[in-house]
């Protein structure tokens, strides 16, 4: 049994899925920095100081300023965080499709497989075909 867990657990895909994973829980908090502390103060600052994160609708409770407060009081529609993370996907997503589209480049084509050697069987079919079309083809040419 532990073979098998060690031929599961350390060959090929199982161990790459968990380092793709790992790495890709560390790039998620990279692009959250990113757009929570680059890129939405900047859209912020062009839509007239517009916070996102504190965006919301507040559907039950008493009347709250924050969005935490709103939370805390009751149901809350709390648009401002969709975006962010929307605007979070996006920029991950584009990432991944310009690494795959790098990672496609470095990888080398491969040769073309050479032909297969025709079977014994394969020229005897061969020879037969000719020679089967080949009084055909000498009687089509007398007739014209």
């Amino acid at each position: 049994m532990w073979t098998e867990f060690k031929n599961f657990a350390f060959k090929g895909n199982a161990f790459d899925l968990a380092i793709g994973v790992i790495m890709g829980g560390a790039f998620g908090k990279i692009v959250d920095s990113m757009v929570g502390d680059l890129i939405m103060p900047v859209v912020g600052w062009i839509t007239g100081g517009t916070d996102f994160s504190n965006k919301f609708a507040q559907l039950a409770g008493a009347p709250a300023t924050t969005l935490a407060a709103a939370k805390e009081a009751g149901a809350t529609f709390a648009y401002g965080n969709f975006i962010t993370i929307v605007i979070n996907f996006l920029i991950l997503a584009f990432v991944l499709l310009q690494l795959v589209k790098f990672s496609n480049r470095l990888k080398k084509a491969e040769p073309p497989a050479p032909p297969a050697a025709a079977s014994t069987s394969e020229v005897l079919l061969k020879e037969i075909r000719d020679a089967l079309t080949a009084p055909a083809a000498v009687a089509a040419a007398k007739k014209k």
